[in-house]
């Protein structure tokens, strides 16, 4: 009985040591487990924040293209507006002066005004009345709709991500887990 009693121990004793090898291991595990988390999330985030200075980049170029547009379309407005001015100041100069000859009692006087003739002579009259006829914008010229971009893919893209299912359906099980169970 005192053989068999010390084989049981020996038994026991062998077992415990197996045991305490697995806790050992399970435990190096445990802190593997938790290295390669840290290391799996800073590598999320660098990948991310790649993805999101992309995206500002993206979008500084964007933003650029509509004030070079911006400023394009402005610019020759305001080059249209001069010239509507231009005239608009030649024509009212030409309705004093046609006022001022109007309001001249002697038929004698009104022919005798050399600049008064010059002044409303047919070619400039025709002049002054070419504003209609100056460069014009097309309706819709003010319009950046050719600046509308769409993300929707790309929104569909962001909430797709996930990690890759094969890798996470991994088990990474070892032989002795097995022998603790029997």
């Amino acid at each position: 009985r005192q053989t068999e009693l010390n084989n049981c121990i020996s038994m026991l004793v062998a077992g415990n040591d197996r045991i305490q090898t697995i806790i050992s291991q399970l435990e190096d595990s445990c802190q593997s487990t938790e290295e390669n988390s840290e290391a799996a999330k800073r590598e999320l985030c660098a990948r991310f924040d790649a993805l999101a200075a992309l995206l500002e980049e993206k979008k500084a170029e964007l933003l650029q293209r509509i004030a070079r547009e911006q400023a394009d379309k402005t610019a020759f407005i305001q080059s249209l507006v001069c010239q509507y001015k231009e005239q608009l100041e030649k024509s009212s100069r030409l309705v004093e002066t046609a006022i001022q000859a109007a309001e001249e009692t002697g038929g004698a006087a009104f022919l005798m005004g050399h600049a008064l003739t010059l002044a409303l002579s047919p070619p400039r009259i025709v002049e002054a009345s070419k504003g209609g006829r100056l460069e014009k914008i097309e309706q819709g010229y003010e319009s950046m709709d050719a600046f509308s971009v769409s993300l929707d893919h790309l929104t569909e893209a962001v909430h797709a991500l996930d990690f890759d299912p094969a890798e996470e359906d991994e088990e990474y099980f070892d032989g002795e887990e097995e022998e603790v169970e029997e």
